[in-house]
Formats: structure tokens, C-alpha cells, sequence
């Protein structure tokens, strides 16, 4: 294997306005515009890798935008000089660098992936253990409002050929109740829903819902409550599938979930979840466990999209639920490549890498550099 060394790290901010103008999550929590970081690792030879990291404002998990960037400027310095293709060495010399802080690590690995695809000329996918045949589905987000208005959107979407819908919940239970039924009103065979309420009931509220709903809706309900207490007695209170995403964050909490048998799927964020090294890891664990997985992002342009299907690409047909389509959340686009959705299903490019080619001038100059 030919020498490879990472010779200079860039740092791109861009702010991604939110498409549907003001997004509201439970909790009161809205949202108009998103941070970005994306970073660009140059290495001796030219080759360059990209990867990005936008967390979902600085209320849905413990990121935000800021720290990030002050994230990278502490870690960026001990990558200097080592082999982006050993990815496993790149996240140990970031854990040795900075201890948490997972949002911060993942442009920078998933930058190294992307290298490691173009110095061997294949997808990162085939690097991840190798692509499926599977079109994967792509996820439409469904912000929480009125409940016939969310019927719409769920339209909306169904007309541009989706078919997962992820419906925002978490407000009073009445409410609740409606905006689900109203946006399964038209629900088609085939069609799949996770009705997410980001943390934001509790158990009461919860049971008090899904007592309102209509009997026979089919759906699963994802991060019911902000802590793993209340989920868990949630669960012991109902049948309806639970799957985790807040609270499923790194190894140790995937282990905990498969051994508390507290789910029955997850929502694998890559940037929530530290890159594409641990999210690896992740799909690995929960596929051993016989979990359903729907591989998303925080939020993100075009580069953390790549990211995302890369990642589904290698989930097996019976494990994946669906992948989420980040760009159909943000107005700017911050890069090109063959991840046309046809049909409301993606594959991942066979270009090397993440197969994708950054637009600089959307980017800007570097806020930081490193070497």
C-alpha cells in the first residue's frame, strides 16, 4: 500500500435555511436556518476527502455548531501526518485527542473515508463491507403543526414518490392523537411511518395518545421520551414498536439497548453517532440483534447526505428500514453527485469515495486551517 498522510485540514461554515420555512419539534422548539460544518482533508499526494457535520440546532442533543468547530480546532493538529485510510487509528487518535464530543469527529471521519475510497478507487460503500442491491427508500420529515396540514405534506411527499414518512409529534395528547391519525388518513400498502416525538412526552402523555388513536394504525414511535427510564416503562406499557434515536448515541448505549431489549430498531444519525467508523459499528451490532435501522442525519447538505446512503447502501434488505433525504430539509446545495432519488428510492454512485464533487463556490473560503 502506497504512503498516504493527511497534509492540511480545511473548515467550511455555511448556514442551510430550512426549505419549509420554520420547523417545529416538541417541546416549543423551532428552527429556521442550520449550521454547517464541512471539511475538506488534503493529503500529500492531492487527493482530497470531504465530510460534514450540522447539528439539529443546539436543542435536539447535546451539540451545537460552535462546538464543532471548537471540537476540530482541538483534535485537527494530532491528524496531521497520519493515514486517513486507517480509520480505526484516526478515531483512536481522536479519542486520545478529545474525549466525547462525537458531533466534532465526524466530518473529520468521514473525510478520511472518502480518501480512503479515491487512493483505492471504490465507493465507500464497497469499503463499508460492500453495497446490497437494495433501492433504498427514502424518509420524508414531517415538522409537527396541524394536523390536516400534516395530511398535506405527508401528500406532498407521496406524490414525489415516498414512501416512509416520519411525522413530528410531542405537544398535548389529544393533539397528538389527531395529527397521527390525520397523517395516516391515506396511508398505502406499502407505505411506512415513524411517528417521532424527539423526547418530548412523558410516559403519562404518552399512554394517555396512544389510548386516543384509532385501533389498527400502523406505525412505530420513535424516542417517546427524553430519558431511558421513561422509555423503557413505556415499553412495558405497550405494544406498539419502539424505536430509539436520541437516547442510542455510542457503543455503550447500543449495547445497553440490546441488553435491556429495549427496542426494536434504531435511527443510526451518523454525525450523532460519531462518523462512519462507528456507525459501522452500529449497523453491525443492531443487525446481530435483529434490529430494523433507518440510517438519517442530524441535518446536513449534499456531503452528509452522501454519507447517509453510503451507509444504507450496505444495511441488509430486512434490517433497513429507510434513509433520510437531509436535502429535502435545506435550500443550499453544497455539492454534486449521482444521488438522484427516482421513485422515492436512492443508490449509492459506483464514483470512488463519497462520489461527490463539493461546489467551493457555495462554500466560501476556510474559517480554519490546519497543517
Amino acid at each position: 500500500m502506497s504512503d498516504l498522510k493527511i497534509e492540511k485540514i480545511d473548515v467550511f461554515q455555511v448556514d442551510l435555511p430550512y426549505r419549509g420555512g420554520v420547523y417545529h419539534l416538541s417541546g416549543g422548539r423551532e428552527y429556521r436556518s442550520f449550521d454547517a460544518t464541512i471539511v475538506r482533508i488534503t493529503a500529500q499526494n492531492g487527493l482530497e476527502g470531504w465530510g460534514e457535520s450540522t447539528p439539529f440546532g443546539s436543542t435536539y442533543i447535546a451539540s451545537h455548531a460552535l462546538g464543532v468547530r471548537a471540537g476540530i480546532a482541538e483534535i485537527a493538529p494530532s491528524l496531521i501526518g497520519l493515514d486517513p485510510r486507517r480509520v480505526d487509528r484516526i478515531n483512536d487518535t481522536m479519542d486520545g485527542a478529545l474525549l466525547g464530543h462525537l458531533h466534532a469527529k465526524t466530518a473529520l471521519d468521514v473525510a478520511c473515508w472518502d480518501l480512503f475510497g479515491k487512493s483505492v478507487g471504490l465507493p465507500v460503500c464497497e469499503l463499508l463491507g460492500g453495497r446490497t442491491d437494495v433501492k433504498m427508500p427514502v424518509i420524508s420529515s414531517i415538522y409537527m403543526g396541524d394536523p390536516d396540514d400534516m395530511r398535506r405534506r405527508v401528500a406532498e411527499h407521496r406524490q414525489m414518490g415516498y414512501v416512509a414518512h416520519s411525522v413530528k409529534i410531542g405537544d398535548d395528547p389529544a393533539v397528538d392523537a389527531a395529527r397521527i391519525a390525520a397523517s395516516l388518513a391515506d396511508k398505502r400498502p406499502g407505505e411506512f411511518f415513524i411517528v417521532d416525538a424527539n423526547g418530548g412526552m412523558t410516559v403519562e402523555t404518552a399512554l394517555r395518545m396512544l389510548r386516543l388513536l384509532p385501533a389498527g394504525l400502523d406505525f412505530v414511535l420513535e424516542a417517546p421520551c427524553s430519558t431511558w427510564r421513561e422509555c423503557m416503562s413505556l415499553r412495558r406499557r405497550t405494544d406498539v414498536p419502539i424505536i430509539f434515536d436520541e437516547l442510542a448515541t455510542d457503543d455503550a448505549a447500543i449495547a445497553q439497548l440490546v441488553g435491556d431489549d429495549g427496542a426494536e430498531g434504531i435511527g443510526l444519525k451518523i454525525s450523532k453517532n460519531g462518523g462512519l467508523t462507528r456507525g459501522r459499528r452500529h449497523r453491525d451490532i443492531s443487525v446481530a440483534a435483529g434490529y430494523t435501522v433507518s440510517v438519517q442525519e442530524t441535518t446536513g447538505s449534499d456531503v452528509a447526505f452522501a454519507a447517509i446512503v453510503h451507509l444504507g447502501q450496505t444495511v441488509p434488505a430486512k434490517n433497513l428500514r429507510c434513509v433520510l433525504e437531509c436535502r429535502d430539509m435545506v435550500t443550499l446545495k453544497t455539492a454534486d453527485g449521482d444521488f438522484e432519488v427516482r421513485n422515492g428510492r436512492v443508490t449509492a454512485p459506483a464514483a470512488p469515495g463519497l462520489g461527490i464533487t463539493p461546489r467551493l463556490e457555495a462554500l466560501g473560503a476556510p474559517v480554519a486551517s490546519y497543517v
